[in-house]
């Protein structure tokens, strides 16, 4: 399993809730069929107000970002609790998500999912980095390299999460350990 991930970030606030990360309109994407998989990642984040957040996380007519890290404050995928969001995140090619801290249920469906890495910074790193930084983020060592100035900083381990979003998601991981049959 892949434990270093590199590339640039995209650095969001507070309270960033899924109608942002996925408006509702695009809910009736079913994520099982691969074409509307792919399509759901052309409109992660694109509920972020545009005077806020000008980059664009997924740039027009594109289905993947160029952003496979995201940093953000607190609360991270409040509001609704659509499986939706981190799917549609991890469609558009984010693997880690930085934050200072995740609504619960947010938390649990990246780890249900299997898509996404919900990593809490140990420090406010959305105060410190800017969108365009290039990082490494280490989930072995717990640590987060900025690229530009060699600075570290840490992230809680991830613990028993962290094996069922190496397996895909929850069902794959009973799968793997035996907890249920494998697939046919």
């Amino acid at each position: 399993m892949q434990s270093v991930f590199k590339g640039p970030v995209y650095v969001v606030k507070d309270n960033i809730d899924t109608d942002q990360i996925i408006p509702a309109q695009y809910l009736n994407l079913v994520p099982t069929i691969a074409e509307e998989y792919e399509k759901l990642g052309s409109f992660a984040l694109c509920g972020l107000p545009n005077d806020l957040y000008p980059t664009r996380y997924v740039k027009d007519g594109q289905l993947d970002s160029d952003y496979p890290i995201i940093v953000a404050g607190r609360n991270f995928g409040c509001g609704s609790s659509r499986e939706h969001a981190p799917i549609a995140m991890g469609s558009a090619k984010c693997r880690v998500v930085l934050a200072e801290s995740f609504a619960r249920i947010f938390f649990r469906n990246c780890v249900a999912t299997g898509e996404l890495y919900p990593c809490e910074a140990t420090e406010r790193l959305c105060d410190v980095l800017k969108t365009g930084d290039v990082v490494s983020v280490d989930l072995d060592q717990t640590t987060v390299t900025v690229e530009g100035t060699g600075k570290v900083y840490s992230f809680k381990p991830l613990g028993d999460v962290r094996p069922v979003v190496d397996a895909g998601g929850l069902f794959n991981y009973a799968r793997q350990t035996g907890m249920m049959p494998a697939a046919k």
